[in-house]
């Protein structure tokens, strides 16, 4: 079953608190770790939540600490969590062999072959047992949640909110990889996670899910035109912008000049999602 959350290390900052703990996932079958940022309007009230999915080789310490987005949380009073990016030290045979497959590398999916299904359950952690621990220990408003992420994460956001979009009341993205099923990214994750038939794919892949699902709120994508894995067409946002314009799902897709893949890119532009995801929740 899910624990309680363990604080392992706190800082005070911008008037509220950056945590990070541990605790034992029933999803992901071990020891899972997320970030919180807690706004100093959460010592007297609960406050909407909004959730940064990290991208591939990052923890759930990156974003916090290289992004700044303490100062607008605590500004507009969103609480931040960032979940890790996959389990741990689980024992899977050659789960850190490679960069982009297995640990740091979970994809937000739920994972369906062997050896990957026993604890490579990152969609439903997501969406079911992060949200529901957070209700429970910590002061929010459950009903007001939001959800980002950058490349690997921004790709989990975007498939959260659209297949979830009564529990994410907004959504924006960083360099997403936005075309999974067409890049060799997704395709080597989705082969090794979900197996060989294609057709599975297609609930993790935003560009597919927004033609057959839709989606009725707005969408903000940032992306830098330096970005080396745009060139490498690993990110694929203009396959993305052709399927919501298909679909009739409002997006702003924002090319950012002289931008890269890097947390700076992120940083720059924090305040402009933190503001946009405040709007929406905050009313």
């Amino acid at each position: 079953m899910s624990t309680a959350p363990k604080l392992v290390s706190e800082n005070r900052c911008f008037g509220g608190t950056v945590g990070f703990y541990t605790h034992l996932s029933q999803t992901c079958n071990g020891k899972m770790r997320f970030a919180v940022y807690q706004p100093p309007q959460a010592d007297s009230e609960r406050v909407p939540v909004l959730y940064f999915l990290s991208g591939l080789t990052c923890t759930e310490e990156n974003f916090m600490a290289k992004a700044g987005v303490q100062q607008f949380a605590a500004k507009y009073g969103l609480m931040v969590v960032v979940p890790d990016t996959s389990p741990r030290d689980t024992g899977i045979v050659g789960e850190d062999d490679d960069w982009d497959l297995g640990t740091g590398a979970g994809f937000y999916v739920d994972a369906t072959v062997e050896p990957w299904v026993a604890h490579y359950q990152m969609y439903s952690y997501v969406v079911l047992e992060l949200p529901a621990l957070i209700a429970k220990y910590f002061p929010v408003q459950s009903q007001r949640q939001g959800i980002f992420g950058h490349s690997m994460g921004g790709h989990g956001a975007l498939i959260c909110a659209l297949r979830n979009p009564e529990q994410y009341k907004s959504i924006s993205a960083f360099a997403p990889i936005a075309a999974p099923m067409r890049c060799s990214w997704g395709q080597k994750a989705f082969a090794n996670y979900l197996g060989c038939d294609q057709e599975s794919w297609r609930a993790y892949d935003a560009s597919e899910l927004v033609l057959t699902v839709g989606y009725k709120r707005p969408i903000l994508i940032d992306q830098g035109t330096d970005d080396p894995f745009l060139e490498k067409e690993q990110l694929l946002p203009g396959v993305f912008a052709q399927a919501c314009e298909k679909a009739g799902v409002p997006l702003t897709l924002r090319f950012q000049k002289g931008y890269n893949h890097s947390y700076y890119f992120i940083a720059t532009f924090i305040e402009d999602h933190i503001r946009y995801h405040a709007e929406a929740l905050c009313g």
